[in-house]
């Protein structure tokens, strides 16, 4: 079977199509995701996105509930509004905290 000219025009043309669709979905704007804010103390044990402290390596690694080195992702301008158990003002904190003792 012989490929002619025109044939692979309309390859081409159909790869360029592909490869563009690809990177425009690749690049859609970020605005696009809803915005998230680091919280700290409110992952519950193992189930932490990152910043797990000494002894751990990253998600997912928390040793307890409401670690206060440990945070999770949450809609932005809800951290300080979630509930912690560990927390010196009882509410997720955007930073690390010692946690208070119960």
């Amino acid at each position: 079977m012989t490929i002619t000219s025109s044939q692979r025009l309309v390859s081409g043309a159909a790869l360029a199509l592909s490869l563009g669709a690809a990177l425009a979905m690749a690049s859609a704007p970020a605005a696009a995701q809803p915005a998230k804010e680091k919280c700290f103390g409110v992952a519950m044990k193992g189930k932490n996105d990152c910043a797990a402290g000494a002894g751990t390596t990253c998600a997912g690694t928390s040793m307890r509930h409401h670690q206060g080195n440990s945070w999770s992702y949450v809609p932005a301008g809800t951290c300080e509004k979630t509930s912690s158990a560990t927390s010196p003002s009882g509410y997720g904190m955007l930073k690390a905290f010692t946690e208070k003792q119960s």
